[in-house]
């Protein structure tokens, strides 16, 4: 069997554990945590980092700094995962999703501005399959009508977006804030797990607050304050040094996972490109303002047949293949609420949408096969 995902481990990860464990510190922002947030600030210019125990905390997180109230509307993709609307929602906000775009599932710029009411409190673009959103079109947009811009960066982790004046940028370091996952699905990972990025400095000091359940413990631990107390709302978003020191193992090779990862992707990329045409589905599109950080490898087939023809096919030879996401406009919660246009694009992908197994000890052997099973050589 060729399963769809298979957790990478380094190596090192028991190892760190143990080391924070005996630390006698482990209920979290202690060494591992600090080495983490340290590298991700250093790496990729992002201003202040914070690990989450996943990224629907940082997500939650960013819908209280913005102090989202009941009534506020908040533009996203329905071509996305339950969290990204999810945290809003709990808010109070309402939900206005956005059509994705005939090139790839990222959110349609060119339709943002026509969804902009008087109501609106934020954007949030999802960099889908770690491909930048066209950030451009939409910090414009976010800045003439006074919007935020929450970057869902779950899947775009080491990815860069190269802006019209020839800055190139990592993703999450561009709008307001950010957010990113290292489920066992992505790149790099801690089973569960998140980081919050906050670019805007205006938020730095009350998300360290939220973060630590709506207290000043951080600052009284940096001796910054005699005594801690209760300042604001928040939650346990904190992750334990357990996570944290797993996390340290895979940041420590993410150079080399990139680079593998990335050899699997043109893999599938240079065979399967002579059979487009043949086989009736498209291969990733990767505009030319972003970089590809090989998180996936998807098909879009021209009919939902065609993809349920291409699963069966693999299933036969016991290979795992999945579409995935469903339009949430289109979900059982929300259908009833929704009052917009059809989403053409979102349903599209939603039906026609393939992806292949992908992680970091997928063989060249196995691609192969995987490769000619699609072809039905």
């Amino acid at each position: 069997m060729i399963g769809f995902n298979k957790p990478y481990l380094t190596g090192k990860e028991t190892q760190y554990i143990t080391d924070a464990v005996a630390s006698g510190k482990i209920s979290g922002n202690g060494k591992y945590t600090q080495l983490c947030q340290n590298f991700f600030e250093e790496e990729y210019n992002f201003r202040k980092c914070l690990l989450t125990t996943s990224c629907t905390d940082a997500l939650e997180m960013a819908a209280i700094l913005i102090d989202i109230q009941p009534g506020d509307e908040v533009i996203m993709p329905s071509y996305t995962f339950v969290s990204t609307a999810n945290a809003f929602v709990l808010r109070g906000a309402k939900i206005i999703f956005a059509d994705s775009n005939s090139q790839n599932p990222n959110i349609d710029v060119s339709k943002l501005e026509s969804l902009v009411t008087h109501k609106t409190k934020a954007i949030v673009p999802v960099h889908y399959a770690g491909i930048a959103c066209d950030m451009d079109g939409i910090m414009d947009i976010a800045n003439r009508h006074n919007l935020f811009v929450i970057e869902d960066a779950a899947q775009a982790i080491d990815s860069f977006y190269t802006s019209s004046d020839g800055v190139k940028k990592a993703l999450g370091s561009i709008g307001h804030l950010a957010a990113f996952s290292f489920h066992e699905t992505k790149n790099i990972i801690s089973g569960e797990g998140g980081m919050l990025v906050i670019n805007d400095k205006q938020f730095t000091n009350r998300a360290e607050i939220i973060w630590e359940k709506g207290t000043n413990r951080s600052a009284f631990f940096r001796g910054e304050v005699d005594k801690y107390g209760w300042v604001d709302v928040g939650s346990s978003f904190l992750p334990s040094e357990v996570i944290a020191a797993f996390l340290w193992a895979q940041i420590e090779q993410l150079k080399k996972i990139q680079e593998k990862r990335k050899a699997i992707w043109n893999q599938y990329y240079n065979g399967l490109k002579e059979a487009v045409v043949d086989l009736s589905f498209k291969l990733p599109e990767i505009p030319n303002y972003a970089t590809n950080n090989a998180h996936m490898f998807y098909l879009v087939f021209e009919s939902l047949g065609k993809r349920n023809e291409c699963i069966s096919r693999l299933k036969n030879k016991d290979i795992h293949a999945v579409f995935h996401y469903l339009s949430l406009h289109k979900s059982p919660y929300y259908k009833d609420k929704y009052k917009g246009e059809e989403l053409i694009w979102s349903n599209h992908y939603s039906d026609k949408l393939l992806r292949l197994p992908f992680y970091y000890e997928l063989s060249k052997e196995d691609i192969e096969l995987i490769i000619s099973t699609i072809k039905n050589e």
